[in-house]
């Protein structure tokens, strides 16, 4: 079996600054990874081309059966099994012991303890032949580090003195505010939400949704992937909290379309199972997935960003919009090295990135909209200019800067559009049979994906990757933000790396696209 091997390009894993090893994996254990292979064409068609079908996605861009089988032959090779394999997906699961993973892959897989518990990882890059080199786009699942975290933040959590105008809304009374259609309820439409942790549990949703007189209450489903299940846990501060604003949002304010809730592992290899699991789904096809999940570009590999990034490009083909919260720790964005960092997935150009506002209303309009930042600790809306992702071409006329880093990349600005966040203006929501206010652009992906959802179901064909048509459009379709801060970058008229375009007014966003 001597063969040249090569670097899986981007694999390469830091330890955690936060985590030491304590141990060897062991050799017996049995493990699955995610490999993902490359299209069969590289020529895809431009951002915003008129969707395809799911069925004719595979046949267009899946894997090639030819590659599979070289993948099969790896796996022969070193003992591995060949598991579920997914030609849309271009995903292939492999299982084998630690000690077969490592010997195929050129690793050392062990054990690290880190504040959230142990879990098993590695460090460096994986070595595959050579003749895979052009094939393997990343592997995934070997290390099983928490890779993202949830992007709500709760008002109690907001320390010092309460702020006049301090108040709390009902998702309606948000939509209300932005102007949302009142024609329809999103019927027809499936909402895909993505969660990493947690559960609900239906007489949550039943006494939430029947408070806010939602009938009939929306269709919500569980969809398990990687093993994960809808697991409630008893803690509105927990996940919990996380997957029912996600749900209690959407189902508020597009009441009419279905909603279905992929629950996976929180690693990388469950998130991108359940973002591809989501994209590919033939059974519910959904229209729309919200993303509450993320973290700093830095602590991606560069492999995980390239199939993330793929996999949104494939929604877009397929005419799903993909809205991804920004974060909730401003331009920092949770990392404290003193420079300006993006999250991902949000930074990602084929997903519509959503930042967050302070929202104040007086006679049921609204009186002030400014950048959420509460300031060292409180929270602010993530965004900037990523240090991965090039400026897209859509984006080219918005004035975004080059980051503010050392090396002045001239980047993918983020977000593309914002809404409510300030958990001191936050939502009201039931989260393990406790009244609850949330906040966090965790709340402003599933307020964009109800509202595309209501769009969608008025146009009757979904609006799939909107941002080209959006930053063409300009700020005529939304509110725009123009005071405030998150640290390292201001608000100003236009485009800016606080609140993006700016909040929607959805009637107008409707009616703009309409003629499009």
């Amino acid at each position: 079996m001597p063969t040249e091997r090569v670097a899986v390009r981007g694999s390469e894993r830091k330890a955690p600054a936060d985590s030491s090893v304590i141990g060897i994996a062991d050799p017996k254990e049995q493990v699955s990874a995610t490999v993902v292979i490359r299209r069969r064409s590289s020529e895809l068609p431009p951002p915003g081309s008129r969707p395809i079908t799911r069925s004719r996605f595979a046949e267009l861009y899946g894997a090639d059966p030819s590659d599979v089988e070289q993948i099969e032959q790896f796996a022969a090779d070193y003992d591995l099994t060949v598991g579920r394999i997914d030609l849309s997906r271009r995903s292939i699961l492999l299982r084998g012991t630690v000690a077969k993973v490592n010997e195929a892959f050129g690793t050392q897989l062990r054990v690290f303890q880190s504040p959230d518990g142990t879990y098993r990882g590695r460090t460096g890059e994986l070595y595959i032949p050579s003749y895979l080199a052009d094939i393997v786009i990343g592997v995934f699942g070997l290390d099983a580090r928490p890779q993202a975290r949830a992007r709500f933040r709760r008002h109690t959590e907001v320390v010092g003195p309460r702020a006049a105008g301090d108040t709390s809304y009902t998702p309606p009374a948000v939509a209300t505010l932005y102007s949302f259609p009142t024609a329809g309820n999103g019927s027809g439409q499936t909402i895909a939400v993505i969660e990493l942790g947690g559960g609900y549990s239906a007489s949550d949703l039943s006494a939430y949704f029947s408070s806010l007189n939602v009938s009939p209450a929306p269709s919500v489903t569980a969809v398990s992937v990687d093993g994960a299940s809808n697991q409630p846990v008893g803690d509105p501060n927990s996940a919990d909290g996380e997957v029912l604003l996600d749900i209690e949002v959407v189902g508020a304010i597009a009441s009419g379309a279905k909603i279905a809730v992929y629950f996976a592992p929180n690693t990388d290899q469950g998130f991108l199972d359940a973002i591809t699991t989501a994209v590919h789904d033939n059974v519910r096809q959904p229209s729309i997935v919200s993303i509450s999940w993320g973290g700093a570009e830095s602590t991606w590999t560069a492999q995980s960003l390239t199939a993330y990034d793929q996999a949104f490009q494939d929604a877009g083909l397929l005419g799903v919009t993909v809205c991804c919260a920004s974060g909730d720790d401003g331009s920092a964005d949770n990392v404290s090295d003193g420079a300006a960092h993006v999250d991902f997935p949000a930074s990602s150009p084929n997903v519509l990135a959503c930042g967050g506002t302070r929202l104040e209303s007086s006679g049921g309009k609204i009186s002030t909209e400014v950048v959420w930042n509460d300031g060292a600790g409180n929270g602010a809306s993530g965004g900037g200019v990523s240090d991965h992702f090039a400026l897209p071409a859509w984006q080219a006329g918005a004035n975004v800067p080059v980051s503010v880093n050392p090396a002045h990349f001239k980047g993918r600005g983020v977000p593309d559009v914002a809404g409510d966040a300030d958990p001191a203006t936050g939502y009201q929501i039931e989260v393990d049979g406790q009244d609850a206010v949330f906040g966090g652009t965790s709340a402003v992906a599933p307020l964009w994906a109800a509202l595309i959802a209501l769009i969608n179901a008025q146009l009757g064909k979904p609006v799939g990757f909107l941002n080209a048509t959006l930053y063409a459009k300009g700020t005529s379709a939304l509110r725009d933000i123009t005071q405030g801060n998150n640290g390292a970058y201001q608000a100003g008229s236009g485009w800016d790396a606080c609140t993006g375009l700016g909040t929607p007014s959805g009637q107008a966003l409707l009616t703009a696209l309409m003629g499009k």
